[in-house]
């Protein structure tokens, strides 16, 4: 581990017992840079408005975290657990999140950016305001997710369980709905014509009433349907 200018620099903490922690060793610094956090054991630790910076937190265990505030860039934490975490105003931007675990967490005004979230487990979110701009959520559980009134941009949901979403006057550009499944999702008063909907089930189109599509996604789904329009 080096000590720079209040920054841990390369400190291997892999598989370490951080539970309950207070400040992480190193003097107190909430300021990491390529750090090895690996598989650690970080239930409830207080991480509030702690700086992570090409981290390696893959299988780490955060369950009841305070990330309050905190950002976290670069790096991986693919398989780690942040169920029941509190990540109010948290941002994370590139992080590899696949299959990450996040039931119960407290979200409320989070931010993630240019993440991977494959096969993430986002049921059950608490808080509003959250956004994802520029992800990758494909084969995600958003059972419940609530992106309403959201201009959703680049985010690919492919067979993404959306069920329950709430997705009214949300707005989606350049993003991809393909194989997701909408059964039970709200999307009254939303702009899809900016989504790729791949083909739809007749119970998965009627999720869309109320909803504007373009018509080339109507003739789509018409077609889908077995309906043929001539004009």
């Amino acid at each position: 581990m080096v000590l720079d200018e209040g920054k841990i620099v390369g400190a291997d903490l892999a598989g370490a017992d951080l539970r309950d922690a207070g400040p992480l060793p190193g003097g107190g610094s909430r300021v990491l840079v390529g750090c090895d956090l690996s598989g650690a054991d970080l239930r409830g630790a207080d991480l509030a408005g702690a700086v992570l910076t090409d981290c390696r937190l893959e299988g780490a265990r955060l369950e009841g975290a305070d990330l309050d505030g905190a950002v976290v860039s670069g790096g991986g934490a693919a398989g780690a657990s942040f169920a029941s975490a509190e990540c109010v105003d948290a941002r994370f931007e590139r992080v590899d999140l696949a299959n990450t675990r996040w039931q119960g967490a407290l979200v409320t005004d989070a931010v993630f950016e240019g993440c991977r979230l494959t096969g993430a487990q986002l049921t059950g979110l608490r808080g509003v305001g959250y956004r994802f701009v520029h992800c990758n959520l494909m084969l995600a559980r958003c059972k419940g997710l609530v992106l309403r009134g959201q201009y959703v941009e680049g985010l690919r949901l492919d067979e993404a369980d959306l069920s329950g979403a709430d997705l009214r006057e949300s707005v989606w550009v350049g993003s991809r709905l393909r194989g997701a499944r909408l059964v039970g999702a709200r999307l009254e008063g939303a702009d899809v014509r900016g989504a790729d909907l791949g083909d739809l089930s007749l119970e998965e189109a009627g999720c869309l009433r109320g909803a504007l599509v373009s018509a080339v996604q109507a003739g789509a789904i018409l077609a889908g349907l077995g309906i043929r329009v001539e004009s």
